[in-house]
């Protein structure tokens, strides 16, 4: 949706940056960061958020019985989806707890449930599948994954197909480009590197562009 592409732009949860490359927690230099947590600080702009998380989830996965958040960054999303749905939710930790019940799905869940899981976003897709293997291991039935916005990099799509895990993106890269330039956010030539970064993000090539 072009509109949570310019909803992002503008509130800066995605900042595009070609000249001077954010550094990801893998290392990698990147022209993107993105940091969905501040949909949440804009109400008018949450709310078109989630009301389409929540359209997503009715459209796509009619039979959902419960909506499970990533965490952390995924759980505030979930959990308004969920409200608006009037549907169950619960969340999966990145481990384990260490004390307690020592769990690692929070949240009321049974067997064969059918279960969809909520990102805030989307990069190589490994933490997502994760908390999906978890899902599984529990007895749920993980009908998809719905995400506010994706990379759409080819080793995600690969990994989810893999899985077979239906994938559904309130936006994504190419939508983000496109506004991006309409806007005059930035330049053609910026455009270029955005889009060699993509096409081989492990490559510095696209900084000489």
């Amino acid at each position: 949706m072009k509109q949570i592409a310019e909803i992002l732009l503008n509130i800066k949860a995605v900042s595009l940056s070609p000249s001077e490359p954010f550094t990801w927690a893998s290392g990698i230099k990147s022209p993107i960061y993105c940091d969905n947590r501040l949909i949440l600080s804009y109400p008018a702009e949450r709310r078109l958020v989630e009301e389409a998380l929540a359209q997503t989830i009715r459209e796509s996965f009619p039979e959902t019985e419960m909506i499970m958040g990533t965490a952390t960054a995924g759980i505030p999303h979930a959990a308004i989806a969920a409200w608006m749905l009037d549907l169950p939710m619960g969340f999966v930790r990145g481990k384990a707890k260490d004390h307690g019940k020592q769990n690692a799905i929070e949240g009321q869940i049974r067997p064969g449930q059918k279960v969809v899981v909520v990102e805030d976003l989307i990069s190589t897709g490994g933490s997502s599948l994760d908390v999906v293997e978890t899902l599984r291991q529990a007895g749920c039935e993980v009908i998809g994954l719905v995400s506010v916005f994706t990379y759409g990099m080819t080793k995600a799509r690969v990994r989810f197909e893999e899985a077979a895990v239906p994938v559904v993106s309130l936006s994504n890269y190419d939508e983000l480009l496109e506004v991006a330039a309409a806007s005059r956010y930035i330049t053609e030539g910026e455009i270029q590197k955005l889009k060699a970064f993509m096409a081989d993000p492990q490559s510095p090539a696209w900084m000489e562009l």
